[in-house]
């Protein structure tokens, strides 16, 4: 008969000793769980392996022994670990020993009795299978109920060893915290032994966590009962908010802090990813502003952008009175409407010129509000990109007022072209109806209707060349703030720690195979 025994890789290099495990007899297979190394008591042992089972369910034993003869020359040493078999007994008896300077191993099960041949040793052959017990315990293999020894009758044969063996590991994890801090009387190889100092640390970690998460959920609740006071709702403060970048995402980087922060455990692992995912998020935003306010803050850079501000603005405003004058010509060779196209025409230029001084008012305080805009980078990246998509808009303010002068006035023409076109077919809007309906017109309004309808048509391309440029404008500022935006979006969104764990351990990322789900 051929068995099969199922080792952890992490236990191929420990010293010689006791294999501690579950014996499967409907699969005929045998799950180690550790190396118990010398020296030991027996009694301890066993006074280990009650403890265990009384917590785990597990009916855990010594399925038999394991020599690693990488160190010991003896040949003494795999006659005593035979000898082991007469105190732990247990049928079949596994021997496991790994050569020394060599990959072979040398695997057999022997039964002290068999039936009709009492006092004679038989053996078995052992099919050796390797199994990861960190990745079987981080997964979601197992099943998330205790299975019985015994399996149903209905499962197939594959399903229940998967389901026994991956139970027998996730249902042990008493077994592997056991010397996490303190080894005690019994010395253990798992999955855990090497990793003792850092447990520690973790757990003081997590120990930490929950006053930590309570203190920072407690400051959260202020800030939030602050925000919602009802000076803040005075008109034109809400107006305000919900147009500033800035004042959102400090919205959103609220609600991830309160959620992060929360002492309520998460109900199910995709509320723990989401979390973690915000906590990375978070992490490397605070990280990214750092960076960024040292680079700002060094050779004073910031100086050097606040004596750059003012020649960009008076660039952009020359370039600005240029397309207006080309505009107030003939652009392109086009006849416009000179009377309408002098009035636009100055109406603009004047609203650059008082642009203009305004810039030039805030000069003496540009560096100021630069230095107080580099230094609200240590809140993050994306609190810092929010406010330069705000500085953005307010020093392309008098862009979006072309842009609404044009758009409104283009508007205007349009609906009463439409309207005058309607009078001409002898139609008007019924406004209690909202639909079309017939109406009869006299001379006079027949004649007035033509007239406006005339000169609405000639002034047309006038208002609409206007309307095309200052669109495309605000087309090139409304992409710039995009692309901030997006990369604010990116950064928030963007599942950082699921992306860590698929490319260095996706295991932790694996589902429940329809058999033990």
């Amino acid at each position: 008969m051929v068995l099969k025994a199922f080792f952890p890789t992490c236990c191929t290099s420990a010293d010689s000793g006791l294999l501690v495990g579950r014996w499967v007899p409907e699969q005929s297979s045998a799950v180690v769980l550790a190396v118990v190394h010398f020296p030991f008591i027996p009694i301890q042992v066993k006074e280990l392996l009650a403890q265990v089972q009384q917590a785990s369910r597990v009916s855990l034993a010594v399925l038999g022994t394991w020599c690693h003869r990488q160190q010991e020359s003896e040949e003494s040493l795999g006659h005593f670990l035979e000898g082991l078999g007469a105190i732990f007994s247990h049928e079949p008896w596994l021997q496991l020993c790994r050569e020394r300077g060599s990959k072979f191993w040398s695997c057999k099960a022997t039964h002290q009795q068999r039936p009709g041949t009492p006092g004679v040793s038989s053996e078995d052959h052992v099919m050796l299978i390797f199994y990861d017990q960190r990745k079987v315990l981080l997964s979601h293999l197992h099943s998330p109920t205790v299975l019985p020894d015994c399996q149903a009758g209905d499962a197939t044969a594959s399903a229940e060893g998967l389901a026994a063996i991956f139970d027998t590991v996730s249902r042990s994890e008493v077994l592997f915290c056991k010397n996490q801090f303190d080894e005690g009387p019994v010395r253990l190889s798992h999955w855990q032994s090497e990793g003792v100092e850092a447990s520690i640390l973790v757990e003081l970690a997590k120990q930490a966590s929950g006053p930590v998460c309570l203190l920072v959920a407690c400051l959260l609740s202020l800030v939030s009962a602050s925000g919602s006071c009802r000076l803040w709702k005075l008109w034109p403060l809400p107006f305000i908010a919900s147009k500033l970048s800035t004042c959102e995402q400090l919205r959103h980087r609220l609600e991830h802090l309160t959620l992060v922060f929360s002492t309520q455990k998460a109900q199910s692992p995709a509320q723990l990813m989401r979390k973690a995912n915000m906590l990375v998020s978070m992490l490397l935003d605070v990280a990214l502003g750092l960076t960024l306010l040292s680079w700002l803050h060094s050779s004073n850079r910031i100086g050097q952008l606040a004596n750059a501000l003012i020649p960009m603005a008076d660039h952009v405003a020359e370039e600005l009175q240029h397309l207006l004058q080309w505009l107030m010509g003939a652009p392109a060779g086009l006849k416009m409407n000179r009377a309408l196209d002098q009035v636009l025409g100055r109406f603009f230029l004047y609203h650059i010129h008082l642009w203009i001084s305004y810039i030039h008012l805030m000069s003496p305080f540009i560096e100021r509000i630069l230095w107080h805009v580099g230094l609200s980078a240590c809140l993050g990246l994306t609190v810092a990109l929010s406010i330069l998509s705000d500085i953005l808009a307010l020093l392309t303010f008098h862009i979006y007022c072309f842009y609404v002068y044009g758009a409104r006035l283009y508007c205007l023409k349009i609906c009463g072209l439409s309207s005058l076109w309607r009078l001409f077919r002898g139609k008007k809007w019924n406004v209690l109806r909202q639909r079309v309906d017939s109406c009869s017109y006299d001379l006079d309004q027949l004649f007035i209707g033509t007239l406006l309808f005339t000169i609405l048509v000639f002034l047309l391309p006038t208002t609409a060349l206007y309307y095309l440029v200052f669109t495309l404008l605000r087309l090139l500022v409304v992409t710039v703030q995009g692309l901030i935006h997006l990369l604010v979006d990116l950064i928030n969104s963007l599942p950082l720690y699921s992306l860590g764990l698929r490319l260095c351990r996706p295991y932790r990322l694996a589902d429940k195979p329809p058999a033990l789900q």
